[in-house]
């Protein structure tokens, strides 16, 4: 009979507990977009890389960057080992606003603010200018749906003078540091994040009151995140953040915080401090994921965190197996290296009778191996929220919320298109198509880093870190990803390099 009493208090307990979760939580979950400047994913203590069963393997990358924060999301979420950007930094965030890929909205290289720099031979009509007032954007639909959309940090939606260079313009009710340009003018507080210094043109802007003080950029940043966060909270309002730190990207400006953990590593100043900008920026997950919880939010709070590009960290040739190792290449190259980036998703606190982690219940510590990009971002919020965009507006990418929750999805197709029509960066005027196991590359203009050759061709399965061309020896593969790739260009209406500096005629792909 105790027992048979014990069960029925146990039970009424349970479902009073879940009443007063239920009741507590809003209508819809906050949404936090924690989004990194040229963090590859290698960049972290966290394991992405899995072994042939599936389980996460370190490399040295991993033992020698600090980022317990990220550890700590992991542990209660799920990342992703396939996860792809765009090249550069501006291409991908403009993916993450519209949801479609970079060939299709045209803005496919980063934006310079001043000028147009479309490469001597990148197509003459590719969208420098970006975004506009009349682009459909996922904070414009969040903040139609009753969100307040928060922006904080990098923006690089668009050049000066632009409507994109001001995110108010985009969809956020709220820009705190986002400008036109993509690296901070100084990361430190007492230059005034680069007011009066040469490099003026990059000043960030907003944050007057931390001049002349020890606030490195990224805690200046952090700050200001969580006193909006606070005034949201306050006004009783469900959130969208888009916490966009200049962090890690250049100039490498040692966190002095942080500066005595690299101290004895052996690699170079700027490997140091860019170390350090990678554990600073970690501080700030674990800043605003305690903040969120203060405030009695957290369960309620869906995080995603994902880099821009491929690692920009100064540790060797950007071609080579060094600054991304064991993959290759670095940002702006053609390799693996240059568009694999970290992802996680978790719940900002896990709650299993919260009734949003009830909807979408994601499991603790898991990793999923299909493959997802920033494109998918935007279907997979207005997904988890309920929020429908026009129809007139294509959307590229899928919803994640099916792997979000662990299970596998077999109507995704494992692809991703990668269109980079222009110079000069570390790899220029290049497409590449990833279908499952096998990639292609082509380049438009061969040269020595294509090995005199339009073609390279991959197999990530057998030789995940592209160390031996298989074009010439499966010629058949080739042809048909060839294929592949060029009608993918086309499902895209992408624009492509022309033929002659400053021509207009396009230099369409050429079968082999």
């Amino acid at each position: 009979m105790k027992q048979i009493l014990f069960a029925i208090n146990v039970l009424l307990l349970s479902t009073v507990n879940t009443s007063i979760t239920n009741a507590a939580a809003p209508a819809q979950p906050n949404i936090v977009v924690f989004l990194v400047d040229d963090m590859g994913v290698m960049d972290t203590s966290v394991p992405f890389l899995a072994d042939a069963a599936g389980r996460p393997k370190r490399y040295p990358l991993n033992d020698y960057y600090r980022t317990p924060n990220m550890q700590r999301l992991a542990a209660q979420g799920i990342r992703f080992n396939n996860f792809y950007a765009m090249s550069v930094c501006s291409p991908t965030r403009i993916s993450i606003m519209t949801g479609q890929n970079a060939a299709r909205h045209h803005a496919t290289n980063w934006i310079n603010p001043r000028s147009n720099n479309r490469g001597p031979q990148g197509p003459p009509d590719w969208n420098w200018k970006g975004l506009n007032n009349d682009s459909l954007t996922l904070p414009g639909l969040l903040r139609d749906a009753g969100y307040r959309t928060i922006h904080v940090g990098k923006a690089h939606f668009g050049p000066d003078d632009s409507p994109g260079s001001e995110p108010l313009n985009l969809g956020f009710s709220v820009n705190v540091g986002g400008a036109s340009f993509g690296a901070p003018g100084s990361y430190y507080g007492n230059e005034n994040y680069g007011l009066g210094t040469k490099r003026e043109h990059h000043a960030v802007p907003h944050l007057k009151k931390y001049h002349g003080t020890e606030t490195f950029l990224t805690e200046a940043l952090t700050i200001e995140a969580k006193q909006r966060l606070t005034e949201t909270v306050k006004a009783d309002q469900p959130f969208y953040l888009y916490m966009s730190h200049y962090a890690v990207h250049a100039p490498f400006h040692s966190d002095p915080r942080f500066a005595d953990n690299y101290a004895d590593s052996g690699k170079s100043k700027n490997a140091q401090a860019f170390a350090t900008l990678i554990e600073g920026m970690d501080k700030s997950l674990g800043d605003i994921l305690d903040h969120l919880d203060e405030l009695g939010v957290a369960e309620n709070t869906l995080i995603f965190f994902l880099g821009d590009n491929g690692s920009d960290a100064p540790l060797g040739h950007q071609h080579e197996v060094a600054c991304a190792a064991p993959l290759r290449g670095k940002k702006g190259a053609h390799y693996e290296g240059g568009m694999r980036v970290p992802f996680i998703a978790a719940w900002a606190k896990p709650w299993a009778t919260n009734v949003h982690q009830r909807k979408l219940s994601i499991p603790a510590g898991s990793i999923n191996s299909q493959l997802g990009a920033v494109q998918d971002m935007f279907p997979t919020i207005t997904d988890i929220v309920g929020t429908e965009s026009a129809t007139n507006h294509k959307v590229d990418g899928f919803s994640l919320k099916k792997l979000l929750t662990g299970t596998e999805d077999s109507s995704r197709e494992e692809k991703f298109l990668m269109h980079y029509p222009h110079a000069p960066h570390r790899s220029n005027y290049f497409s590449s198509y990833r279908n499952g196991d096998w990639k292609i590359i082509y380049h438009y203009f061969p040269s020595k880093v294509s090995d005199g050759s339009h073609y390279q061709l991959y197999n990530l399965a057998r030789d995940p870190f592209e160390s031996t061309n298989l074009a010439s020896e499966k010629p058949d593969r080739l042809s048909s990803m060839m294929r592949e790739l060029t009608a993918s260009l086309e499902q895209h209406d992408a624009q492509y390099p022309v033929t002659a500096k400053n021509g207009s005629t396009p230099a369409q792909p050429v079968l082999p």
